[in-house]
């Protein structure tokens, strides 16, 4: 593994177990008697990060990679099932570790966001469909930057400009988006703790009443005008950085390969999209503090 990245892996599992030592309660719940694990909460995280950087959709083939070539780093990795059984509870501190990291930036306060949000997809022929435990909560909805209808949940994402995510959830595939990003805003204080900002946002995030609401909150919005509308201030700005969401979205699913996170309950696939975000967020941190120029590059550790 190259020297970068194992650079990444020690700085990674450090921080994460000083966080958990810090705050106990992200981890999952553990009787107090009993075997210890043999391999950490802290270094199993460490270990599912350096699996979506290395391009492994795959648990099966990457626990088989990992156990071969990363005993200089974790001299005991569980087979599949024992990760994957331990990975799905882990959605607490995988979330804790992205805002812990987040903050830890010199881009967390930066004063202009991106907001958008991208289909999930979860399934494709329509027995699948029907047998999904994602039933309820997945639905049917359409893409239209490709085009197509597809059945699955949304991830709606507020980061900087350098791709750090600030905020994010999964919602089902019709959510309106404009309900999400003010729940968001309710529910995130890391959105309203720098003070006013800009959003740079599409056609789908309008509304008087809703830009009312988020003047109010000290979000100044950004977006083209509908068909219809009179021009709106600053549209000659977006075309280059509304170009950014859609190059974040591509870092998370074509580099990441959240396309392919292969969830099939709810738990699996909360884990593995924050898996992706985890990855996309340890990067920009360690580029960050590195001095790296591109700071959402995954160059360095991508091999």
């Amino acid at each position: 593994m190259d020297a970068d990245l194992d650079t990444l892996a020690t700085a990674l599992y450090v921080t994460a177990d000083d966080l958990l030592k810090q705050r106990p309660e992200v981890a999952p719940w553990r009787p107090r008697v009993g075997m210890k694990p043999l391999v950490s909460d802290a270094e199993l995280v460490t270990v599912a990060v350096l699996g979506s950087l290395l391009g492994f959709a795959s648990e099966a083939r990457w626990v088989r990679y990992a156990r071969a070539h990363l005993g200089h780093l974790f001299p005991y990795l569980p087979g599949q099932s024992g990760y994957n059984k331990r990975l799905r509870r882990l959605g607490g501190l995988l979330d804790a570790l992205i805002g812990h990291l987040a903050a830890d930036t010199t881009v967390f306060t930066d004063t202009v966001l991106v907001v958008d949000s991208t289909p999930v997809e979860c399934a494709r022929s329509r027995e699948t469909v029907k047998r999904s435990e994602l039933a309820g909560w997945a639905e049917y909805g359409y893409c239209a930057s490709h085009s197509r209808y597809f059945w699955g949940l949304r991830l709606h994402l507020v980061a900087t400009l350098h791709g750090l995510p600030i905020a994010y959830a999964l919602t089902g595939a019709k959510a309106d988006e404009r309900t999400v990003l003010t729940d968001l805003i309710a529910a995130a204080p890391a959105l309203t703790a720098a003070g006013p900002r800009t959003v740079l946002a599409d056609k789908n995030y309008y509304g008087r009443a809703f830009e009312s609401d988020l003047n109010a909150r000290g979000f100044t919005l950004l977006r083209k005008p509908r068909a219809g509308e009179p021009p709106r201030p600053g549209t000659h700005l977006l075309k280059p950085l509304r170009q950014t969401i859609e190059s974040i979205f591509d870092t998370l699913k074509g580099q990441l390969d959240l396309e392919r996170h292969g969830g099939r309950t709810p738990s699996g696939v909360i884990v593995r999209t924050l898996q992706r975000l985890l990855a996309m967020t340890t990067a920009i941190w360690h580029n960050d503090h590195t001095g790296q120029p591109i700071r959402r590059s995954l160059i360095a550790y991508d091999h």
